[in-house]
């Protein structure tokens, strides 16, 4: 017996099974979580330190506080317009949204002063995130910090 093989329906077949693979492993990847590990994100927050701190204003916002907190709502905070905007958009600091704001600043909130280009590893994102998650505390825990005297904060977020 001869197995005919129709040429033409070749590329389409195989074209067809291509696309249904690439399409499974975005799915795939879009569950995988990475777990952020503090101890490395402190590292990674090191390329922060030139504009903020945990405790106190500088050129950037105070990170005291910063999960579950409205962007642009540090009080005595001179955010950007844009940054401002964004949280009266009802922008609140997740994991979710610290990790797109950190992957890309200037994209994220077209027109923010942060000048930054961004943390582009996602597993440091993951890191740095679980490190402000750790020192940092969550909006509910840092009235403390908020009623600390802050250094005059200028321009970026």
């Amino acid at each position: 017996m001869r197995l005919s093989i129709d040429r033409e329906r070749i590329p389409t077949a195989l074209f067809g099974a291509a696309s249904l693979l690439l399409a499974a492993f975005p799915i795939a990847f879009a569950t995988e979580t990475l777990h952020g590990d503090p101890m490395r994100g402190e590292q990674v927050y090191g390329r922060c330190r030139g504009c903020h701190t945990i405790d106190r204003n500088r050129i950037g916002p105070r990170h005291a506080g910063l999960i579950g907190r409205k962007a642009g709502s540090v009080p005595d905070f001179d955010y950007s317009p844009a940054m401002r905007r964004a949280g009266a958009a009802g922008l609140v600091w997740n994991e979710e949204t610290l990790d797109k704001f950190l992957e890309n600043p200037t994209h994220f909130v077209p027109g923010t002063r942060m000048v930054y280009a961004g943390v582009k590893d996602a597993q440091q994102r993951a890191d740095v995130i679980a490190y402000l998650e750790k020192v940092g505390g969550d909006a509910q825990h840092a009235e403390k910090a908020s009623d600390r005297p802050a250094t005059a904060g200028s321009s970026k977020e």
